[in-house]
């Protein structure tokens, strides 16, 4: 009953009363039970204790998503640069060697997966894919396999290949909350390796941007939600995609929310819940399922994600990387955070996560847009 009381004084606008109720029934990511002091570029950030954050790669221009060729090499989409950049740790020292630009004159380009010795990269407008064919370790002329992908508003194109060989695509709404023109706005779609064949997935998902498979070949996205109903409504979610899914968006968020403007009469009707619920307007990002591998072993199965960070708040939230437990494949609802301190105590941010990548060593990487960096998070001393 207060649940739906409050979503009833959200319709009324009443935003203020709206956001006070919601605080205290939507969880938040917590700090991590034993965090750890680690400076690093005159900065202070937090990671559990025996693991440290260090410098990967600098000099990028806005690093993006990341991806590993066959070989366990790091990839990155740049999207200032308009390119693609090959990072290469040829000594192993936990340092990229000088990034290599390995495809460029990209329109905005997001983020790049491989499959079948191809290299897909996530144009705002278009997919393409290219291959090596001299072994000279640059990309020939790309092909476009999708095309014409509506451009303005969520700029993003996430691209995913699933255990099926097929490629999904995420592609966030034009606008904070309308009804769509554009049948592939906020959806997640599935394709053929080559681009036929397109069928969307699952609908009502305002910009879902982070997409990973779980070790039992489950599909998962982030969500962003939508702006202006208070600091902490609606909840920024994580979903588990299905065929036929509708998640809601415009007329219905995090499940039980009904939208003030577009609810109509169908509400919340048949909409699906979300798997988790986070802190809203954190803005989540990159999403990745770790290993027994990872780290030190104690994450294994957990879902890490990249949170971008805020502006639709009265006090900025965010701009840091989150731990989603996960028990037997499936979600506890546990949020903590695994680094953070990005975020100054002046409202400053000097560091934006975009995305996370597991690599062969066991370290995770972590994408910086903003200062033009990656950073790599691993065992202290390794």
């Amino acid at each position: 009953m207060i649940r739906r009381f409050v979503v009833l004084l959200c319709i009324a606008a009443v935003i203020a009363a709206c956001s006070a109720g919601r605080d205290q029934e939507r969880p938040s990511s917590t700090p991590s039970a034993s965090p750890t002091p680690n400076e690093i570029l005159g900065h202070h950030v937090n990671v559990p204790a025996g693991l440290m954050l260090s410098v990967f790669a600098e000099g990028l221009g806005a690093p993006r998503f990341m991806a590993l060729d066959g070989a366990g090499v790091v990839y990155v989409a740049d999207r200032a640069g308009g390119r693609v950049v090959r990072l290469v740790d040829a000594d192993s020292d936990g340092v990229a060697d000088t990034p290599e630009v390995v495809l460029n004159r990209l329109n905005a380009p997001h983020s790049i997966a491989f499959h079948d010795g191809y290299l897909y990269v996530a144009e705002t407008d278009q997919i393409v894919r290219v291959s090596d064919d001299d072994g000279d370790g640059l990309y020939e002329q790309p092909k476009v396999v999708i095309a014409d992908l509506p451009t303005g508003g969520h700029w993003s194109r996430t691209i995913v290949f699933g255990p099926d060989g097929m490629l999904y695509l995420a592609v966030g709404s034009s606008c904070n909350v309308c009804w769509e023109d554009e049948a592939i706005r906020a959806t997640v779609s599935r394709y053929n390796a080559d681009g036929t064949g397109g069928e969307i997935v699952a609908v009502g998902l305002r910009n879902a941007v982070g997409l990973a498979f779980d070790a039992g070949g489950q599909l998962w996205a982030t969500n962003n939600g939508r702006d202006m109903l208070g600091d902490d409504v609606p909840p920024e979610t994580l979903n588990l995609i299905t065929d036929g899914a509708d998640f809601g968006w415009p007329r219905c968020h995090a499940g039980d929310i009904v939208d003030p403007d577009f609810g109509g009469d169908a509400g919340c009707q048949n909409a699906v819940p979300p798997a988790v619920e986070m802190q809203a307007h954190s803005a989540p990002l990159g999403l990745t399922f770790l290993d027994a591998h990872a780290l030190d072993g104690s994450l294994d199965g957990d879902a890490l994600i990249a949170f971008h960070g805020s502006w639709n708040r009265s006090e900025p939230t965010g701009y840091k990387v989150v731990r989603v437990v996960f028990k037997d494949g499936s979600p506890t609802g546990e949020v903590t955070d695994l680094v953070s301190g990005f975020l100054l105590d002046d409202g400053d941010a000097w560091g934006r996560p975009v995305d996370v990548l597991q690599i062969p060593d066991g370290s995770v990487l972590i994408s910086d847009d903003s200062g033009g960096r990656i950073f790599r998070l691993s065992v202290a001393g390794e």
